[in-house]
Order: structure tokens, then sequence, then C-alpha cells
């Protein structure tokens, strides 16, 4: 059976993250509404972002140059680098403006149950980068599940040899957070990570 277009505008909006079947088509029918302003530049600028948009090949992130403009800018800190799982880590450490050195991304987490090992993770390339001595740090911002601890923890075992200090985020209690709403696992963390002030 041949799906209308309509049809199939909806299935490829729902597999959209965060999209499911009913959003999926209220999306649909609004860029219909709205083909002029919204649909056609939306068509255009998705056809322009898959011919020009690819990954970095120092770091991993995601640009239409190569090497990106992160891995270009001069003003960046070459001695640090923050490893991290994905590109939308990358830009939600760039919102903060907190971090000036260069990234790492790895494409995801070591991960035994979706069969992902560290040949599927760009892991070499970061120790062929660490191994530089003008780098004397490696931030490893994982995130603070199984996966990302068992992936932070091998990747500290690839570096050992190396002459470069390893670090890692803090985690536990956020700014504005209240103990009574935060989890166990975030509290024990918090106490263990306690410094003096």
């Amino acid at each position: 059976m041949m799906l209308s277009d309509m049809e199939r505008l909806v299935q490829l909006l729902a597999r959209l993250p965060g999209l499911g079947p009913r959003s999926a088509r209220r999306a649909a029918l609004h860029l219909i509404k709205k083909r002029e302003s919204l649909m056609l530049p939306l068509a255009s600028a998705l056809g322009e972002a898959a011919a020009n948009i690819r990954n970095c090949s120092v770091c991993g992130n995601l640009d239409t140059a190569d090497p990106c403009g992160i891995c270009r800018d001069p003003r960046r800190d070459t001695a640090t680098i923050c490893v991290i799982e994905g590109v939308a880590d990358l830009w939600a450490l760039e919102r903060t403006a907190a971090f000036k050195g260069r990234y790492h991304v790895l494409g995801g987490t070591l991960s035994a149950l979706d069969g992902i090992g560290p040949e599927q993770l760009n892991i070499d390339g970061l120790v062929k980068r660490a191994a530089d001595p003008a780098v004397t740090e490696v931030i490893l911002a994982m995130g603070a599940t199984v996966d990302g601890q068992t992936t932070a923890h091998y990747i500290m075992d690839r570096l050992a040899g190396l002459d470069v200090k390893v670090t890692r985020l803090a985690h536990g209690v956020p700014v504005g957070g209240e103990l009574d709403y935060l989890d166990d696992g975030t509290l024990t963390a918090a106490l263990r990570a306690r410094r003096p002030l």
C-alpha cells in the first residue's frame, strides 16, 4: 500500500525525539498551513544541512567546516580537553560560556546491553590527542549514569600512562536545589564530593 505524502510526512516527523504520532500530525498540519513561510524554508534548510554539516575530524563536533570553529579558534585553551558523550553536551557547555578549552565528542557511552564497545566510540582519538605534550588536563564530563561512569573509568584506565591530569565534573546538589527534593544517589554523590570552604 502506498502512503500518501501527508502520511509519509507524519511518519517521518514521528521519528523525531519527543514527537509521538499525535504531535507529529499536529506538526505536519502546521507545516502545511504555513507552507510558504515555514515548510519550504525548513525543507531548504534541511537539504543544506544534510549536504554541508559534517563531523569535525579533530573533536567530533558538528560544523560546516573541518576542523570545526572551536578547534580552529586560536583563543581556545589547547591545554585542556573536555570529554563529552555527544554534541548536545558540547552545546550545553558552550551555553554556559564557562569552559574555554577544546572538546572531544565520544559519540556515546560504553554499553554492553546495546553492544557499544570501545571500538564504536572515539576513544582512540582521545588517547592520541591526550598524548600531545601541550595537553595538561582531560576533563571527563560524562553523565552520572551507570554507562557514563563505566565509560569514565575506562577512559581513566586508557589515559593512566600519559602525563596528563584527569579530572571529572562534580556531581551533587544543583544550584538552587533543595535537599528534600533530591534522590539518594545525588545526595550520596554530593556528600562524597564535599570540599572545604
